[in-house]
């Protein structure tokens, strides 16, 4: 475990890397970016938080079959919107336009508005569901089986 000072700046830099990360994802059909790189901003906050307290402490907090849910559950979410699409073609963007989003507006549709990318918003979430969950249960087993060597040596 690492000291107040990296603690107490962890505590406040992992709300920066969620935040981001969640941006990344958000935008990803806008920016450059999606799913996978918003993901890996989030895993790597918690590769951060794994240096600042020791993976003892994080394990306490954040199992591996909590993690195993989550990214199995973006993996169905992005199953589902695929078969969502099958209407006409595979991963069909059935969303576009469509009045879940809201209304289109008189002047015409903008590519900053949400209701444009139909399915592919949703996608990003399930994939960075997957993504930050399957790199953080790599980082946290490959820290606790670093520990389980250092204590048999």
């Amino acid at each position: 475990m690492m000291s107040k000072i990296v603690r107490t700046m962890a505590s406040l830099l992992i709300l920066f890397a969620l935040i981001y990360g969640l941006y990344i994802i958000m935008h990803g059909h806008l920016t450059p970016g999606g799913g996978f790189q918003g993901g890996a901003v989030v895993a790597s906050g918690v590769a951060l938080l794994i240096v600042a307290f020791g993976s003892d402490n994080i394990h306490k907090s954040l199992k591996e079959h909590h993690l195993s849910i989550l990214e199995s559950s973006g993996a169905l979410i992005f199953i589902g919107l695929a078969f969502g699409g099958l209407a006409i073609v595979f991963f069909y963007n059935f969303l576009v336009g469509s009045s879940i989003f809201g209304h289109i507006p008189p002047s015409g549709p903008n590519t900053g508005d949400i209701w444009t990318a139909g399915v592919i918003p949703f996608m990003n979430i399930a994939v960075g569901l997957k993504v930050l969950a399957g790199l953080s249960a790599i980082l946290l087993v490959m820290a606790l089986a670093t520990t389980v060597m250092e204590v048999e040596e």
